[in-house]
């Protein structure tokens, strides 16, 4: 047992690094793409926009369709229509075709995002201890790598489908082959293989989802992809245009918030096992606001990048420790709580950029960063909703008797 739960561990990791990398080609390639298909600047963000739309509507289909076939196997097939549809960017000319494309993207992404965070959550369950914050650490090292392999394609100006190609060469089969170790929760709370007996999981239909109960999570998942949308599409220009820095400068803190954030999740969930995850969320909370605070009053560039590298930090702990808790929550329902809860991430999301950008042009970019540093710092009102039972994990491999992610009768 304790090998094929290593087994799904790694094989799940690899496809949160592969997710990391897919997504990171895609975004830090926009201006290429809309260079390869002449998008005017006005129908852009329409473009951009109908990707988490359509992510969210995947999320919504996967909540159903994991009633009747289990999670492993809807990712098993979402994440190498991820990589064709990644692939499919880089290979029309025309605008329906990457209309299309990206369309098909966003519906596999949606997909690929709940089921891996379903999966995620029941092998949390299964160890007795905190190992999300490892899988979405896999996913920051597949984006840091993602987008290296972009600046080397734009550095050499390389065509779309000459950088892509060689990527989706290599990954396509790696995840397909590593899909076969996906683990699933067991039906009667066991673990079983992807294919293991029983059919599919009934997440959804063994106890309702009280959205009441699910909002407070909802509300911090939003918040915190406002914040992390915040860097990434305002750090650079704030850098350049606010605190005076050369343009080579402002490339830098977005870099470094992804590392801080690889280095945070890697290190996270040795800190959720001692010190619980209501500790660690409140935590990260009050650093990213910190963050948030430091870049308002930065009176220079590097003053900055220190404000940025602490909110790659704070909010890194954030987002895992939101999927697990709505686990706990859910223990019966957690497929659909989960389904439910992702589809905030693409809310947030859609809402940060905007904001930012309204407010900094109506009023200033120093005071658009404080918006985000208060909705930060409103998970600290929601930080018990992330231990409805104890909150502090066990300290022993597969520990049953742990209170919040041990097995549970009533499965996933």
């Amino acid at each position: 047992m304790t090998d094929v739960l290593r087994r799904g561990r790694a094989s799940l990791a690899f496809s949160f690094f592969v997710q990391g990398a897919a997504f990171a080609l895609l975004v830090t390639r926009i201006p290429a793409i809309q260079d390869r298909y002449g998008i005017s600047d006005g129908l852009l963000p329409a473009f951009l926009a109908a990707v988490p739309v359509l992510a969210g509507v995947g999320s919504v289909c996967t909540e159903h369709l994991v009633k009747r076939v289990r999670p492993s196997r809807v990712l098993r097939w979402s994440q190498p229509v991820v990589l064709l549809a990644l692939l499919g960017v880089a290979s029309g000319d025309r605008l329906w075709q990457v209309a299309v494309s990206l369309g098909v993207f966003g519906l596999a992404v949606g997909a690929l995002d709940a089921s891996m965070n379903m999966l995620g959550v029941s092998l949390q369950r299964a160890y007795g201890r905190s190992i999300m914050l490892g899988f979405h650490a896999a996913y920051s090292l597949g984006g840091i790598i993602g987008a290296s392999l972009a600046w080397v394609g734009a550095h050499w100006d390389l065509a779309l489908f000459v950088s892509y190609l060689p990527v989706v060469v290599v990954l396509l089969p790696a995840v397909f082959v590593g899909s076969w170790w996906y683990v699933d929760a067991g039906v009667g709370g066991g673990v079983g293989g992807a294919e293991g007996d029983g059919g599919a999981q009934k997440g959804g239909e063994a106890g309702p989802v009280v959205f009441r109960m699910l909002l407070p999570l909802c509300l911090v998942m939003t918040f915190a992809y406002i914040g992390d949308s915040t860097v990434s599409n305002w750090s650079a220009k704030y850098l350049q245009d606010v605190l005076g820095s050369s343009e080579q400068l402002a490339t830098v803190p977005y870099n470094v918030y992804m590392v801080t954030t690889l280095v945070g999740r890697a290190l996270g969930d040795f800190g959720v096992r001692r010190f619980g995850a209501v500790g660690v969320v409140r935590a990260g909370s009050v650093v990213a606001a910190l963050g948030f605070g430091v870049v308002a009053v930065a009176p220079g560039p590097w003053i900055g990048m220190l404000g940025f590298t602490l909110l790659g930090l704070g909010l890194c702990v954030i987002v895992p420790q939101t999927f697990a808790a709505a686990g706990r929550l859910f223990p019966g329902a957690s497929d659909t709580a989960i389904a439910r809860l992702n589809v905030f991430n693409y809310v947030g999301f859609l809402i940060g950029s905007p904001l930012v950008g309204a407010l900094g042009d109506a009023w200033n970019y120093r005071g658009a960063m404080v918006v985000p540093m208060v909705l930060v710092l409103v998970t600290l009102l929601y930080a018990r909703s992330f231990a409805p039972r104890p909150d502090r994990y066990g300290e022993v491999h597969e520990r049953s008797r742990t209170a919040d992610v041990g097995r549970s009768g009533d499965g996933l």
